[in-house]
């Protein structure tokens, strides 16, 4: 080839610290799931291709994290199966709000807590049943959310749960009848169940309060999780962590 004319030469110097600025940034994919008021879609779909499409507690903090950040991403709603799945096979993939386990722990990096929860057991409208422990319900037939980490710790232990890809239907299956009980969260239980047109499920018995996190790859750099890390923290000093759960009632 020919030499390079000058002015071609100089473009090439100016123009080549920006490309490489460019190819440095990191982008990270994240994935949520219709669990509200924690993640959903703005308009009730079961998946949503991108962040302004998508709204709830977990989804307000994770997008308060990164505008304090110079990460790029995008981020889906997708079912919880498949979003976990994803995120365990791909660096820089990232799942919320994910339930902070010892048996995931080893499994994700993870950036949090985001907020927390407590599983609840809820019983039918008009239900009489008492429950005292959860031994109470061994036996019947539990509504659950596979590879939920709810239904995951029911079937450890024994428990017999009819497993869904989506929690949006156990609600109605419990007031038809389909399922004993069903185990949910104690705030977006009944949000849940409102959007089904159902009313009055009881929440009978709750128990194991836990920490909700943004779950990453454990491949992902850990340049970037102290990038989200520092973007958390600073959420909290500024105000903003206490303003959004304020918003949706903690």
């Amino acid at each position: 080839m020919g030499k390079v004319p000058v002015f071609c030469s100089l473009l090439l110097t100016l123009l080549l610290p920006a490309a490489v600025q460019g190819a440095d940034k990191e982008k990270i994919y994240l994935y949520t799931e219709n669990f509200p008021p924690y993640n959903m879609s703005i308009s009730g779909r079961a998946f949503e291709h991108s962040e302004d499409r998508i709204e709830g507690l977990c989804t307000e903090m994770v997008k308060a994290i990164l505008s304090h950040t110079e990460l790029e991403y995008r981020m889906k709603l997708r079912t919880w199966d498949y979003g976990y799945t994803k995120v365990l096979d791909k660096p820089n993939h990232g799942l919320f709000c994910t339930t902070y386990t010892e048996d995931r722990a080893p499994l994700f990096k993870w950036v949090g807590p985001l907020t927390r929860n407590e599983w609840t057991i809820f019983t039918p409208p008009g239900s009489k049943l008492t429950i005292d422990s959860l031994s109470d319900i061994k036996g019947m037939t539990i509504g659950g959310y596979r590879n939920d980490v709810k239904t995951v710790y029911m079937l450890k232990h024994g428990y017999k749960v009819s497993a869904l890809d989506s929690d949006d239907l156990n609600p109605k299956r419990l007031a038809l009848g389909q399922i004993d009980v069903w185990i949910g969260d104690r705030l977006a239980g009944p949000y849940m169940a409102s959007q089904q047109d159902v009313d009055g499920l009881i929440p009978a018995y709750s128990f194991n309060k836990t920490e909700l996190y943004l779950a990453m790859n454990p491949k992902t750099s850990d340049a970037v999780i102290e990038e989200l890390l520092a973007g958390l923290k600073a959420i909290h000093d500024n105000g903003m962590y206490g303003a959004i759960e304020e918003k949706y009632g903690l």
